[in-house]
């Protein structure tokens, strides 16, 4: 499921949900990838993703209240780590999306090098990611994800790149600062998504998950894995 949202500018949005198969974008390669490890992390991380979608959705819907349209100013500078279960899905979904943008990387040449932040973001683009089908979580819990405070209660902050005239202008008013579980839910009607919830899961899903590495450095590393085994499966006998 995938929720799309605009808004005339002036921060009222509107909610529309479209059903989309997640599996349609790595049907192929989770195909010849059957019966692999490989294969069954893509499919535990496109659960964890497809949980976020529907949380989030649900957040829109009743909040009203998600990023400005177009915005993209969170990834302007940001290069996301890595865990191993999110590598291998970019992976798996850029060699089944954009299988020449693939090819490049595996020669060390990425769509938008000179970035000092994330190598897909496209300044010119409206929205500006070009990889989104496969970006990973920070970039699926981006203004819409809440955090637990000492008591272990969610809270919720508005994005740091939030227009503060768009704040200002919510009723009732927001500002740059946290709200409080209490305060969220009087505002919002319903809590946001909590990040470390679905990252503790996201964790378990492989052991090499325990470390994080830069995108520019894991990403390849993974394209040349999956089009190995991909290789392999391709040369061997059909039973």
């Amino acid at each position: 499921m995938m929720a799309l949202l605009s808004s005339n500018g002036m921060g009222a949005f509107f909610y529309e949900i479209i059903m989309i198969s997640d599996n349609d974008e790595l049907y192929n390669i989770i195909k010849v990838l059957s019966d692999t490890r490989e294969e069954e992390i893509l499919k535990q991380t496109q659960e964890l993703y497809a949980s976020i979608a529907n949380t989030q959705a649900e957040w829109y819907k009743e909040s009203g209240f998600t990023c400005p349209e177009g915005c993209g100013e969170c990834c302007r500078n940001f290069e996301p780590d890595l865990l191993d279960c999110e590598a291998l899905f970019m992976a798996a979904w850029i060699i089944e999306n954009q299988s020449e943008v693939a090819d490049k990387i595996l020669e060390g040449d990425f769509p938008f090098p000179e970035n000092k932040g994330c190598p897909f973001w496209d300044e010119n683009k409206e929205y500006h990611c070009t990889i989104y089908g496969g970006r990973p979580f920070i970039c699926r819990f981006f203004g819409a994800c809440g955090s637990k405070d000492k008591d272990g209660k969610t809270v919720f902050k508005p994005c740091k790149f939030y227009p503060a005239n768009i704040l200002a202008s919510h009723k009732p008013p927001l500002a740059h600062r946290q709200y409080s579980e209490k305060e969220t839910l009087e505002i919002f009607g319903r809590l946001p998504i909590v990040m470390t919830d679905i990252m503790e899961t996201a964790v378990s899903l492989n052991p090499n998950n325990q470390t994080t590495e830069e995108l520019r450095s894991i990403l390849p590393k993974y394209i040349k894995h999956l089009k190995w085994i991909y290789n392999i499966k391709k040369a061997a006998p059909a039973c």
